[in-house]
């Protein structure tokens, strides 16, 4: 399992399997959130299984389902006040990791400096730069 930590309140993984969420509570996380659209390629897990297999193993579930490469401010607007409000640690997961992080890191971006958050998303193995503008408008955009 390839969980990357951004933080100590919010990791982000690759596309869990069912088997997957059982070692992600073990290891202590308590909320796991699903940015990935269901059926968004086959052969990938149902959301239905994974979530059950979350309450199964006591883990908060969020499904907040983004298309990749056109993350939106509204889509923004709904993961800030999520991953604030929610038990930490959380893990949140998508095909690659990167939706997640982009999305963390633009939410982020209204309370956190641009060079902290790419250095952060750098330490998880994601580069984000092309973010720069996106980060400045939202952070500008909520002083």
């Amino acid at each position: 399992m390839d969980f990357r930590k951004i933080d100590d309140s919010i990791s982000v993984a690759p596309q869990l399997s069912v088997a997957d969420v059982a070692e992600a509570a073990r290891l202590g996380f308590k909320t796991l959130v699903a940015n990935r659209p269901d059926q968004e390629e086959f052969g990938q897990p149902a959301m239905a299984d994974i979530e059950a297999a979350a309450r199964e193993h006591g883990l908060e579930w969020v499904y907040m389902p983004v298309e990749s490469g056109n993350i939106t401010d509204d889509d923004i607007d709904r993961f800030a006040p999520m991953i604030r409000a929610a038990e930490k640690p959380v893990l949140a997961f998508c095909r690659s990791g990167t939706r997640c992080t982009v999305l963390w890191a633009l939410s982020a971006a209204r309370d956190t400096s641009a060079q902290e958050i790419f250095t952060k998303a750098r330490n998880a193995g994601y580069d984000i730069s092309g973010l720069a503008p996106r980060l400045a408008q939202q952070s500008s955009a909520h002083q």
